[in-house]
């Protein structure tokens, strides 16, 4: 009996302590919040840099401002929400390369800043603060729509991707005409309700190759809609930017036309 007894505090203990390790990891995430310090020396960083377009601030319900860079295309056949991924800015490399491209080709871009974390702050800590990212996206869209933008698509990329994921699968989320989600390692949240264009580098990483699967079987089916591979590419897709805007051109020409029957 005694020993009985010994076995069961010892499992009572070892449950105790899974219980209390669970309790920390979530409140270690739900205390996670942005690093707004380090968007502001971006925000500071980038402004005087800005080539194409101009930077604005959003508003937000949880933050002062938010930084954004929009570029307005001469007679522009609609708007287009650019979303970059962990940890990076609104004029990062493949991003910078995507606002100005779409802007050249006939949208206009508002490429915005995502949450941020710390420098050394590990990928599983973002998915804390992926429902920010939903927010700015909303944010965003608003702000489109009161400058007369009727058209809107999300051209999302990585993390980016994951976070539009979160805002279109939500109830609140407004109705856009069509999203691109690149690099995106997981499956959709809910079926899309618009035309999408998923694309992939031939070397982008495991989890989003792996994915893919997912994410076709909820592909609308539609005369749009499509899964893409860049052949040559990896996740951040160097050296396939034009490459990359050449596919995603007409895919929004058709989706904003209505013609994705």
């Amino acid at each position: 009996m005694v020993a009985v007894r010994r076995t069961l505090a010892m499992a009572g203990n070892g449950l105790c302590k899974l219980a209390l390790a669970a309790f920390a990891s979530v409140t270690s995430a739900q205390s996670l919040s942005p690093d707004y310090a380090r968007e502001e020396r971006w925000a500071r960083e980038i402004e005087p840099s800005v080539v194409v377009g101009e930077p604005v601030y959003l508003a937000l319900p949880s933050q002062r401002r938010v930084l954004a860079l929009y570029a307005v295309a001469a007679k522009a056949r609609g708007g287009v929400i650019v979303v970059h991924g962990l940890g990076v800015h609104p004029d990062w490399g493949l991003i910078g390369a995507l606002r100005a491209g779409l802007a050249d080709a006939g949208f206009s871009t508002l490429s915005v800043q995502m949450p941020v974390l710390a420098a050394d702050a590990p990928r599983e800590d973002y998915d804390a603060i992926i429902p920010q990212g939903a927010e700015r996206i909303s944010v965003a869209i608003a702000w489109l729509r009161h400058r007369g933008i009727e058209r809107i698509a999300i051209v999302a990329h990585s993390l980016g991707a994951a976070m539009g994921n979160a805002y279109l699968g939500s109830q609140a989320a407004e109705k856009i005409d069509a999203w691109v989600v690149i690099g995106m390692g997981t499956g959709f949240a809910t079926a899309p309700r618009q035309p999408v264009l998923d694309v992939e580098g031939q070397f982008d990483f495991p989890q989003v190759r792996e994915s893919a699967p997912l994410r076709a079987a909820k592909l609308p089916r539609d005369s749009c809609s499509r899964h893409v591979v860049m052949a040559g590419a990896d996740h951040t897709m160097g050296n396939r930017e034009k490459e990359l805007v050449a596919v995603i051109v007409p895919f929004l020409d058709q989706a904003f036309a209505r013609r994705c029957l």
